[in-house]
């Protein structure tokens, strides 16, 4: 079942940030742009590389008035340790959230029941706490977090400009559609 569209449901949990224990809650992904990124566990393979990867674009995502959120089904104190101990993870800034409980897991649809871990879930969250994009990997395919930047831009053109949309391979100040009845087959 597809989540583009809704509202995320009702959650809170606890993360690791900085040095700090916060709370996150679906409230908390109000008010601007959220990236949410599943990944399976932490001290593995794949996922440190996407998590750093992510580190990579978190300044320009910053620029456009996006917060990035990772979540796994471990505890915040096992993200903790992670990022004490791991260089990649040691570089993270934005917020690790836990998952123990598979809650948050389970409303994005990213639980594998059987492993008890998340998949690599990617959710595009607006302002208004509606789930925009989202993209599930295999656990043996990693992420490339360059690509989230052309697609929050193209989200946040088209939330800005009502009865225009991006084409494919949109680039801030491409050339954007107006669906109409004369455009039909004319592309």
């Amino acid at each position: 079942m597809s989540l583009i569209g809704k509202q995320v449901e009702a959650f809170q949990a606890q993360a690791y940030r900085q040095g700090k224990f916060i709370e996150v809650s679906n409230e908390t992904l109000q008010g601007k742009w959220s990236i949410l990124c599943f990944y399976p566990a932490d001290f593995t393979f794949v996922c440190p590389t996407e998590l750093e990867d992510l580190q990579e674009q978190y300044e320009t995502l910053q620029t456009l008035d996006v917060e990035v959120y990772s979540c796994s089904t471990d505890t915040h104190f096992t993200h903790k340790a992670w990022h004490d101990t791991s260089d990649a993870i040691g570089k993270i800034n934005y917020a690790m959230i836990g998952d123990p409980s598979h809650h948050i897991s389970r409303i994005f649809d990213v639980l594998d029941e059987a492993a008890g871990l998340a998949q690599r879930g990617t959710f595009i969250i607006d302002p208004d706490g509606i789930v925009q994009a989202m993209e599930i990997n295999a656990d043996g395919i990693g992420r490339d977090a360059s690509g989230l930047i052309d697609k929050i831009r193209a989200a946040q053109y088209v939330r800005t400009h009502p009865g225009e949309v991006c084409p494919a391979k949109w680039k801030e100040d491409g050339e954007t559609l107006k669906p109409s009845f004369d455009l039909v087959g004319k592309i």
